[in-house]
């Protein structure tokens, strides 16, 4: 414990917390993009502007580009909010950083039950995922987990002082 606290700044590097979000971000869109929709532009289009009508509504996938640039940028902003939530989570019990990988998954599970089974129903989407294909339930678990991980990796670089 002793050596994480020596070794935490005392104000988190903002640009790591960033970074990290994007990696999420970009993890997620490949995979998404993988299971969901087509690799193609008009995949890319739909995929986002699905984002966009959490906040929207349902009626928004077919916006057009302005609701898929509202979604590009909800999407990097929610993945920049779970890195910056560990960070801060880090910085105030610094014994969260000590086990990037075992924490990270219990961490991407959380990820996972909070934006499938309280952000989704709260926003104008209003559901839950759909338990009739367990395989892509199964598939999005394991991302979430590795998201997770990818969290507490740069929460921990966020908050470890430059050698």
């Amino acid at each position: 414990m002793a050596s994480i606290v020596s070794s935490m700044r005392t104000t988190p590097r903002w640009p790591e917390v960033f970074y990290g979000g994007l990696l999420v971000a970009l993890g997620d869109m490949a995979f998404a993009t993988t299971l969901w929709f087509s690799w193609d532009l008009d995949g890319l289009a739909r995929m986002f502007r699905s984002i966009a009508a959490g906040v929207l509504s349902p009626a928004s996938a077919g916006g057009g580009a302005p609701a898929a640039w509202l979604g590009v940028g909800l999407h990097v902003a929610m993945a920049s909010s779970f890195v910056l939530a560990y960070t801060l989570a880090g910085w105030r019990m610094p014994r969260l950083l000590r086990h990037p990988v075992r924490d990270g998954i219990a961490y991407g599970v959380l990820l996972y039950v909070a934006m499938n089974f309280v952000v989704m129903p709260l926003s104008r989407i209003g559901s839950s995922p759909s338990f009739a294909r367990p395989d892509w339930i199964a598939m999005s678990v394991v991302a979430h987990m590795v998201f997770g991980v990818v969290c507490v990796v740069f929460a921990g670089r966020a908050l470890r002082s430059r050698p």
